[in-house]
């Protein structure tokens, strides 16, 4: 059961929402979904998802892992948000989770009803457009909000006419 989006209700507003995974490619759906937010007042939710799994060691090395890794996922998350700050001039909401990214993104979308639009960017590599995008054209996510794709081409300029 998809619950409702309450985006148009008073006293809510749409917010777009972009993932950082690390690739090249993921600063582009943020600068996207950030001009996105700022054209159309509303908010920006920037979410990075740990991998599970990472951390099957003894349990004191475990922990200390799982911190590494909390503290890598905030350095580079602020990074993205700092770049929004400066460059579109809105304040990004942040949310760090750790698990299976689809089942993160879905339960961050399901828990913030505002949420209405998830925005990712697809690479061109000839691995493929990404472990992400895969999922989601690859119907293995059901996302209960339309997903924007973006190719990774297209420079900031052209993100903001398309914004």
């Amino acid at each position: 059961m998809v619950s409702k989006r309450l985006s148009r209700l008073e006293g809510h507003r749409r917010k777009f929402m972009a993932v950082i995974d690390g690739t090249p490619e993921c600063q582009s759906a943020v600068h996207y979904a950030g001009r996105r937010a700022k054209n159309s007042n509303g908010g920006l939710v920037l979410v990075y998802v740990i991998p599970e799994g990472d951390f099957q060691q003894w349990l004191g090395v475990e922990e200390i892992m799982r911190a590494e890794a909390r503290e890598e996922a905030e350095a580079v998350v602020s990074k993205s948000a700092q770049v929004v700050r400066e460059s579109i001039g809105i304040e990004p909401e942040i949310v760090i989770r750790e698990g299976s990214a689809v089942e993160e993104i879905n339960a961050v979308i399901e828990e913030d009803r505002d949420i209405a639009i998830l925005v990712l960017a697809a690479s061109s590599a000839k691995e493929g457009p990404g472990p992400l995008v895969s999922s989601v054209v690859g119907k293995a996510a059901t996302f209960p909000i339309p997903v924007t794709v973006l190719p990774d081409t297209l420079t900031n300029e052209e993100l903001d006419a398309l914004a």
